[in-house]
């Protein structure tokens, strides 16, 4: 099976949030509704040294991330109306809508807190990777927002060798033995690993 998967550069990527707003524009989704998030995750003090204060081990770096479309998607098996499903052809994750009863199962099961609740619909929203630009051979709408090209979507065995890199995870998404992400990082100098307890998310009030 092809899996189609995202490849993020965590190096360029300077936390702008055009690609946050390019997917709410494309899916025209209401406020609350977020299905790409990029969290901001840093670390290290500030001392006092003479008078002024210097910078003491500090670091930040930001990650864009949606739906990972997991080789092991947990919300698939959690689902109970069948309504979440994982293409056979190219491994992406969607949900049928019509079938979908927003139960939040999916939410609760995702270790990436990809799946959003559309209150006034009652319906649960995910990334789908813009299927339907791709069915046409256009980028999804995030990879061609993206300022600093930070954003790539293709099959994940062709990124990995593409970008020379088989990284699937960093703090603060969750560990990637967890569901297996379709995933492929680039890291910043300062990445560090799930579970770290070096730093800590910054822009939680945004997210």
């Amino acid at each position: 099976m092809k899996q189609l998967g995202f490849y993020i550069d965590l190096s360029s990527c300077v936390g702008c949030k055009t690609c946050e707003l390019a997917c709410k524009d494309r899916k025209n989704l209401p406020m609350g509704v977020r299905i790409r998030r990029v969290r901001e995750y840093g670390g290290g003090t500030w001392k006092n040294q003479d008078g002024y204060l210097m910078p003491d081990g500090v670091y930040t770096y930001f990650v864009a991330a949606a739906c990972m479309h997991c080789s092991k998607p947990a919300c698939v098996e959690v689902c109970p109306t069948g309504a979440m499903t994982k293409n056979k052809d190219n491994g992406i994750v969607a949900i049928d809508r019509d079938v979908c009863i927003g139960c939040g199962s999916c939410i609760d099961a995702c270790p990436y807190d990809a799946p959003s609740l559309n209150e006034e619909e009652e319906k649960m929203y995910k990334c789908d990777l813009c299927m339907d630009k791709l069915a046409e051979g256009m980028n999804p709408e995030c990879v061609d927002a993206c300022l600093q090209r930070c954003i790539k979507v293709d099959e994940v065995s062709k990124l990995q060798k593409d970008y020379k890199t088989k990284l699937n995870e960093a703090a603060p998404l969750a560990d990637a033995s967890l569901t297996d992400p379709s995933l492929v990082l680039r890291p910043h100098r300062y990445t560090q690993k799930p579970g770290s307890t070096n730093g800590k998310i910054i822009n939680t009030t945004e997210l």
